[in-house]
């Protein structure tokens, strides 16, 4: 059976919870698509979330990869398009950190898209009345930190990865009045449908343009 990674990152920014692992965690050892969904917990720290992350793809040896993470403000399950080569840090990681201006892979490209099928992944995920969007940026903090090098460790593999950043849960979003949210359950669901495109769809073109 193929393996499916999934990742999320521990809680940081002074949460008590990272809805980008409770999602992974509640995913980890099902099936979907006829493969097993593994789930690994990343630190919020630059540097060791790509150690973690290279010992991760060693030992499950995914066919598809999907890093999860939290985007407070966000309202929808979005598919980032591209990563870049740039650690800028707003706030200091988890271990105090906060790299300005740095590389994620010193001489490496300036960037590297997916390659999952973000479109139909999309354009399924609204099909079945789910919020989604394609993204053209997942920042410069620990996530963008990620995605770079999960593209790049995979950059010679067949393995299909990307990054989808989600919105707080409710019971965070109490915290931070205004800020949308999503129950778990519906992050749940949608991110089967994700990942079952993920491993089946070839990408599709919009018609007219982005889905954003």
């Amino acid at each position: 059976m193929n393996n499916l990674l999934v990742t999320g990152f521990e809680p940081f920014g002074g949460e008590a919870i990272n809805p980008s692992w409770e999602l992974a965690r509640a995913l980890n050892g099902e099936v979907v698509g006829g493969a097993r969904v593994v789930a690994v917990q990343l630190p919020c720290v630059f540097g060791a979330a790509l150690r973690r992350l290279d010992e991760a793809l060693a030992r499950v040896k995914p066919s598809v990869v999907l890093a999860i993470g939290q985007a407070g403000g966000r309202c929808d399950l979005s598919l980032e398009r591209i990563a870049i080569n740039v650690d800028d840090a707003r706030i200091p990681d988890n271990a105090g950190a906060q790299p300005i201006d740095e590389p994620v892979v010193p001489g490496g490209p300036a960037a590297y898209f997916t390659t999952l099928p973000i479109k139909a992944m999309v354009a399924a995920l609204r099909a079945r009345g789910f919020p989604a969007s394609v993204s053209q940026t997942a920042g410069t903090f620990v996530c963008n930190h990620l995605f770079y090098g999960l593209q790049h460790l995979l950059k010679d593999h067949r393995a299909r990865s990307g990054f989808m950043h989600i919105p707080y849960l409710p019971e965070q979003a109490a915290r931070h009045p205004g800020a949308p949210s999503l129950p778990l359950d519906t992050l749940l669901a949608a991110t089967r449908v994700a990942l079952e495109v993920a491993l089946t769809s070839e990408e599709i073109r919009a018609g007219g343009g982005q889905l954003d």
